[in-house]
């Protein structure tokens, strides 16, 4: 982060000094709130959460090494006390990203998908210069800042994920740090129960391209209805990608190798170049163009965009991970968070790496659907059925409209993660091929950690 004294820290966030703060003393980073991260020049934030306050561990934030602690009372250490813990991180996080003019913002927003695009746009932007990007999916109004406030003089681009768990969430991210090129991946179906409906998540996802300025670069993904309309909505150039002919960035000649790992030409207003991805799935095309249409935004030649988006691996857990035991069985854990669409693309995706061999998976019932839940959940049972599964686990509560949907295939419910994998661990031989996804609370990556000894990665 930009280096700032407690006094310049507490002006930015109303905050007053208290427990000894020395208003000179000067945080130079990082910024965090997990107290064992706590090292000599940086700031602990103390975030009350649903298991633990972190007020608590101010002390041990301090002895190792914490200049203050960013607190809503009074703590054991020197400290900022302000009235909300969350927002001064955003005040903070926002006045630092407004010293630095030499950096660029790009946003990233959609139903699924954003991880995975966010990962191959750092690795594309990190060509060109110093790049900060959230590890995972820190998306929300704490991931945001504190990924904001890594950044510092030398950063050249931040690229961060904007996630809406509700109308105005993405307005308030854009806030933090203004985004000078936005990308939008899709509009599905995911927490329809929360927004009520596709027009209402649109809505949402729009505020990113709303909040361009009139030089910025909204990045639209023109084989999504939803997206296409965006373009009424935002003062700033539109950049289409996309596999239709009236995509400016876009894909020709797209076919899967045995392991369902896409091969394309990409196509620019400036020329061509053939991309290798090693991401599994048809479903990382999108993601791949995505991040190329934003990529050659910014100047980057087609033959770079093509060679880094061919040499990409998975950066972040738990999201299409595919590892082959040494006994031949093949293992693919997606099972950081799901939504309708991320399941089909998933189970064909097993369909295509699981040709010829036996093929299993392990999902839970997808959540925040509203009206909509049991038809969507039917529909993941369907596509599950179609795949030719050789078994098919359903894990928690309300299974039953996957299981009617997967009709006539070999499924069963079962109570837990533990269930499902010890049930599968003895089914298995050699060359067989498993799918773990579901949403995060489901858990199931502990499925994947069992079937491969302990590393779930």
């Amino acid at each position: 982060m930009i280096p700032l004294p407690l006094g310049r820290i507490a002006e930015i966030t109303s905050g007053a000094l208290a427990g000894m703060a020395d208003p000179r003393a000067v945080v130079r980073g990082p910024v965090v709130i997990d107290s064992r991260a706590a090292e000599p020049g940086s700031l602990f934030v103390a975030i009350k959460g649903a298991c633990a306050d972190g007020h608590d561990f101010a002390a041990r934030a301090h002895e190792s090494g914490a200049v203050a602690v960013l607190a809503s009372r009074p703590v054991e250490a020197p400290c900022v006390i302000v009235p909300d813990v969350v927002a001064a991180l955003a005040d903070l996080a926002t006045a630092s990203v407004a010293g630095l003019p030499g950096t660029t913002v790009l946003g990233i927003t959609g139903s699924a998908g954003k991880t995975t695009t966010k990962d191959l746009l750092a690795g594309l932007t990190a060509r060109v210069g110093p790049t900060i990007a959230p590890p995972g999916s820190l998306n929300n109004e704490i991931g945001h800042p504190l990924t904001v406030l890594r950044a510092d003089a030398g950063t050249r681009f931040l690229v961060l994920e904007l996630s809406a768990r509700e109308e105005g969430h993405i307005a308030y991210l854009t806030r933090i740090a203004p985004p000078k090129i936005g990308v939008v991946l899709n509009v599905g179906t995911a927490h329809l129960g929360v927004f009520g409906g596709r027009e209402q998540i649109a809505k949402a996802k729009g505020e990113l391209v709303e909040a361009l300025p009139a030089d910025g670069v909204a990045v639209l993904n023109a084989d999504d209805p939803y997206v296409r309309s965006m373009s009424g909505r935002t003062q700033a150039r539109v950049s289409w990608y996309g596999r239709s002919a009236e995509a400016g960035v876009r894909a020709e000649d797209e076919t899967l190798d045995e392991r369902g790992r896409a091969r394309f030409t990409l196509r620019t207003p400036s020329g061509a170049a053939p991309v290798r991805l090693r991401l599994y799935g048809a479903h990382a095309v999108a993601n791949a163009l995505a991040a190329a249409a934003a990529a050659y935004e910014l100047g980057l030649p087609v033959a770079t965009i093509a060679e880094e988006l061919s040499a990409a691996e998975p950066r972040s857990r738990w999201r299409m991970e595919v590892t082959d035991r040494p006994d031949g069985v093949t293992v693919v854990n997606d099972a950081y968070n799901a939504n309708p669409d991320s399941m089909r693309a998933a189970l064909r995706t097993l369909g295509v790496l699981g040709k010829d061999r036996r093929k299993y998976a392990v999902i839970a019932s997808l959540r925040e659907l509203g009206d909509e839940s049991d038809e969507l959940n039917e529909e993941v049972g369907r596509v599950a059925a179609e795949v030719g599964l050789s078994g098919l686990w359903v894990v928690g509560e309300n299974p039953w409209p996957v299981l009617a949907g997967a009709k006539g295939a070999p499924a069963v419910h079962v109570p837990d993660a533990a269930a499902a994998a010890a049930e599968l661990s003895a089914r298995l031989a050699p060359g067989d091929v498993v799918l773990v996804k579901g949403p995060r609370a489901a858990g199931l990556e502990r499925v994947a950690e069992t079937l491969l000894g302990g590393d779930a990665r």
